[in-house]
């Protein structure tokens, strides 16, 4: 038997690259903080890599959107629809791709698939996981050699039942539950996979059932979801009923919609009685009732009627981090320690050659702890093996016609984190005064993944940049932030360095930051051109386009002209609130009487300034 395979979301187990991956990115290129390291898997609808996460040194999984038949990778990097009029497909598809990663990002549950983080670039979207190893579980039935017995099926369920549970809560259905969408890891522990959400709207808009439904898996209402029969958390149930039936049986259910017609499907009760409990058997059979109304109408009544009440808590996820390989290597920058970065530097910008960042007596490297993972409990797991980030400089240089010296603030000590070990036996923790210790404050980057999961998903933002890796000294940093809703535009940035947290729009400069529904804004404009002053690293940014105008004020943010900044101590408050990081949103601010909706869209993405040659 061949060793485990590398699994990644979506497209099962592949124990190596496929030869067909014209349009994948060659190995060695950088996204952002992220080397990809080659091919995992292709599928019809989008490209898996390894890739290596220089910021925290670990090996993580990127799923890149990629439908194969709408759009294709001409050149070295950007990707392009091959026609304009499968332009408003591809773009459906990579807002579902994602909402599908930023629904996946609020959960935090070992049999969930977990996302790191998502973004835009290269004109499509990607996602960061982790690496899973392990076998799906058709593979892991086959090498079985027979059916599994009813302890193996109970101990494999009630974890996918609790995950279940917890997407349900949030009005989230995962509609796409088959056995090669449920990955067995090394430790036994069931992990679901690719929800689909990219291939449904894909799909859906070309009236393509065949691409989007399982036969056998998919129950009747997944054909043409009608009032009379709604979708639901039933949805999931028949679905889970049928992999349970594959895993009996060798082979699923009939088809649904031949069911409805005429049901000849046998009952499990009378196939596989004796080899299982007569309370399990007639519980799979009523959860592969055709109607839905005859099913379990929650996870917790499939419980019931299966005997897995009060069932235990899943094991922790088995999550394999070996070690980075040695041609690999983070890039740090260089420098003696000591003052604190400046912040963006402006110089005209009428064509005139732009001066160079001014050089001080040093500049600080402060430890960073963190991840830009939108799920703030994985991110205090992780805290304390976190690794020396890249410091220095606020990342970019800014030139404009008014502004001619960088401001320079006192020099402090950038803020710190030390990881400290877990008491032993013989050692005893002590509770610190009151006041002693102060919160450390929040890594910017997650306040930017929270502003991203709160915000409404039928809002599509999306930014193109047009160049997404620049040298600095040299390139200008310029994308455009497009708009599926009316509303006013507001630019977040986090440098390469993480210390230093900016609102770059609208600015003193400029503050015409209003969008029309379906337009776009070219971004910056000349009066306040961006140009990458190092140090290398990856510059993080967000677009919002809110449908009110905004305030920050709540947020602290202080003028820093011709900009504005969040200071550190709003960071440090923020820090022990699951939900405060959205307060760096803003508030919506309209005249007494008038309509203030709250609502507003996001898009995340990032520049990497790389050292001129």
């Amino acid at each position: 038997m061949s060793g485990p395979a590398v699994i990644a979301p979506g497209n099962g187990a592949v124990p190596e690259p496929p030869s067909d991956a014209g349009n994948a990115l060659p190995p060695g290129t950088r996204l952002g903080e992220f080397e990809l390291a080659g091919v995992i898997g292709a599928g019809g609808f989008g490209i898996v890599y390894r890739a290596y996460d220089h910021s925290l040194q670990r090996h993580v999984a990127i799923k890149e959107y990629m439908p194969a038949s709408l759009a294709a990778r001409p050149g070295r990097s950007r990707v392009e629809v091959k026609s304009a009029r499968h332009a408003e497909t591809f773009h459906a598809g990579m807002r579902s791709f994602i909402n599908e990663a930023r629904l996946l990002a609020r959960f935090d549950h070992p049999a969930l698939l977990k996302v790191y983080r998502f973004w835009e670039d290269h004109g499509t979207a990607y996602m960061a996981m982790p690496c899973y190893q392990g076998r799906t579980l058709t593979q892991t039935l086959r090498e079985m050699g027979g059916a599994p017995g009813e302890a193996w099926l109970r101990a494999m369920l009630a974890p996918l039942l609790d995950a279940l549970e917890t997407m349900h809560a949030e009005d989230c259905l995962h509609r796409d539950i088959a056995p090669d969408n449920i990955l067995m890891l090394a430790n036994g522990q069931p992990l679901l996979l690719d929800f689909g959400a990219a291939r449904r709207a894909i799909a859906g808009m070309a009236q393509n059932f065949t691409v989007i439904l399982k036969p056998g898996y998919a129950p009747v209402e997944q054909y043409a979801e009608t009032g009379a029969m709604p979708q639901g958390p039933w949805t999931d149930i028949y679905a889970l009923g049928a992999v349970l039936h594959f895993a009996i049986t060798g082979r699923p259910p009939a088809p649904s919609v031949a069911r409805m017609v005429a049901d000849a499907q046998p009952a499990l009760a009378g196939v596989a009685a004796g080899r299982y409990s007569d309370a399990f058997l007639a519980g799979i059979d009523r959860a592969l009732a055709v109607r839905p109304e005859h099913r379990p109408q929650s996870i917790a009544a499939l419980r019931d009627v299966i005997g897995l009440s009060g069932a235990p808590r899943p094991p922790e996820p088995f999550t394999p981090e070996p070690p980075p390989p040695s041609q690999w290597r983070a890039a740090e920058p260089t420098g003696p320690r000591g003052t604190e970065p400046p912040g963006p530097s402006l110089s005209q910008g009428t064509g005139a050659p732009e001066p160079r960042m001014p050089q001080g007596p040093g500049r600080a490297r402060p430890r960073a702890v963190g991840h830009t993972s939108a799920i703030l409990a994985t991110r205090a797991r992780r805290a304390a093996v976190a690794a020396l980030l890249l410091a220095a400089a606020a990342g970019v240089y800014l030139a404009t016609r008014e502004w001619n010296a960088p401001s320079r603030r006192a020099a402090s000590p950038a803020p710190t984190q030390t990881p400290t070990p877990p008491p032993t036996q013989t050692q005893t923790q002590t509770r610190p005064p009151a006041g002693d210790t102060a919160p450390a404050p929040l890594d910017p980057i997650a306040v930017l993944d929270r502003i991203a999961l709160a915000s409404n998903r039928d809002h599509a933002v999306t930014v193109g940049v047009a160049q997404p890796r620049v040298r600095i000294g040299v390139d200008r940093l310029r994308f455009s932030v497009r708009s599926s809703r009316a509303g006013y535009v507001y630019l977040l940035m986090v440098g390469t360095d993480r210390s230093q947290f900016w609102l770059l729009f609208p600015n003193r400069l400029d503050g015409d930051n209003r969008v029309d529904a379906g337009g776009a804004l070219a971004l910056p404009r000349p009066s306040w051109r961006m140009t990458a002053a190092g140090p290398p690293g990856v510059d993080h940014l967000l677009a919002l386009v809110s449908e009110s105008p905004r305030d920050f004020s709540a947020a602290g943010l202080r003028a820093n002209p011709p900009f504005a900044e969040f200071p550190v101590a709003a960071l440090a408050r923020a820090a022990g609130d699951a939900r405060a990081g959205t307060v760096f949103a803003g508030v919506p601010r309209c005249p007494a009487g008038a309509a203030c909706p709250a609502s507003y869209g996001a898009a995340l993405f990032s520049i990497e300034e790389t050292a001129a040659p």
